[in-house]
């Protein structure tokens, strides 16, 4: 729940300041905007939507007198936010990769009259050592891992609130230190941003299913021989139907995390997409999907507990399994997720529940209270 300072702070700060190009009414609306994007059409900038934004500052609990740092300035309206919420005793440094940005960012900030936030042309993989120690740090983009330097810059007390990729899914982690060296987030919400740039930039980890208008997101990707999915899909499917039809949210909050963290050998977790207004293999839209050598479960998020089945059975038999063992659980959703990040400096964890992924920096453990 928003604090009143948080309300106020929206209220006070002029988002139209930061949106000069749209009509007064447009950038008061609750929704994201693009502001660039690259040669294949990706959003690779945008201003995020402010009930997003409400999200991510009440998980970091800025105070009047912090010291915080934020990766990814974009306009500089969420800088603007965090400043009216430090005050003139605190302090805000916002560093942005893309010249062009930073330099319309700092000349929004002085008509908001907020030009007392410090701008930074920079890789954000680096933080910005001049101004650190930081009470707490915040990324506006989806990373991959938490750079050293970051955790390096941050005070002992402080957080870093992160929107972090897992398995295709990103989750506003609340990061804070812990005494064995790792970071521990208990607070993880769904979000999703646009990725980070430069330096600590994550893998590609999105594919393209042959020619078709089906798009693969998943850790595993690698591991995925495109072709001979193309060759399962296009073979005979059939419509099978799971035992409880779920609403998108109880995908997307809870089903899909229990999913990806609990699945057989031999399996891949994947998301996927279909190119707006256009049909692959049979799909549309967005959903969750089990892939196996000769099996394939394609569960579309609108479509409330159809599955679409390719080749045997034996994707949609674990698909409906683990729905049952979700189900069994207690349905455990994002409240109940957690996160630690290993640093590589340590030995690789041995774990008894959760999955763990390999990043650049750190070894991500993440599972579910309640996982078995």
């Amino acid at each position: 729940m928003p604090t009143p300072k948080l309300r106020d702070a929206f209220l006070e700060v002029p988002r139209h300041v930061f949106l000069p190009n749209l009509p007064v009414e447009k950038a008061y609306e609750d929704t994201s905007v693009p502001l660039k994007t690259n040669a294949s059409g990706m959003v690779t900038a945008s201003v995020s939507q402010p009930t997003m934004m409400a999200i991510m500052l009440d998980q970091l609990q800025l105070k009047a007198g912090d010291n915080v740092l934020e990766i990814g300035t974009a306009s500089g309206y969420n800088a603007a936010i965090m400043q009216y919420l430090v005050g003139d005793s605190g302090h805000v440094t916002t560093i942005e990769i893309d010249k062009e940005l930073a330099e319309q960012a700092e000349r929004n900030l002085i008509r908001a009259n907020m030009g007392q936030v410090k701008v930074v042309h920079a890789d954000g993989a680096v933080g910005y050592a001049p101004r650190a120690a930081y009470d707490h740090i915040i990324a506006t983009v989806g990373v991959w891992d938490i750079p050293p330097l970051w955790t390096k810059q941050l005070k002992d007390s402080g957080r870093i609130v992160a929107p972090i990729w897992i398995d295709g899914v990103q989750m506003s982690a609340c990061f804070t230190k812990q005494p064995d060296g790792t970071l521990l987030s208990k607070d993880n919400r769904g979000c999703a941003f646009v990725y980070m740039q430069g330096a600590d930039a994550m893998p590609d980890m999105r594919r393209q299913v042959a020619s078709s208008a089906l798009t693969i997101i998943s850790d595993a990707v690698e591991a995925i021989d495109t072709v001979r999915l193309h060759t399962l899909l296009s073979d005979d499917s059939g419509i099978c139907n799971l035992d409880s039809r779920l609403s998108p949210r109880q995908y997307w909050d809870g089903f899909q995390l229990y999913l990806m963290l609990n699945i057989p050998p031999n399996t891949h977790f994947v998301l996927y997409a279909v190119r707006e207004d256009r049909n692959a293999y049979g799909l549309e839209k967005r959903g969750v999907a089990l892939i196996m050598p000769t099996a394939a479960a394609f569960v579309p998020y609108h479509e409330m507990g159809v599955c679409h089945c390719f080749g045997g059975s034996d994707a949609y038999l674990h698909m409906q399994e683990a729905l049952d063992a979700w189900d069994a659980s207690g349905r455990p959703n994002a409240h109940l997720l957690r996160l630690r990040l290993i640093p590589k400096t340590q030995p690789k964890p041995d774990i008894t529940h959760g999955k763990l992924y390999e990043r650049r920096h750190h070894y991500l453990h993440a599972w579910l209270e309640t996982s078995p």
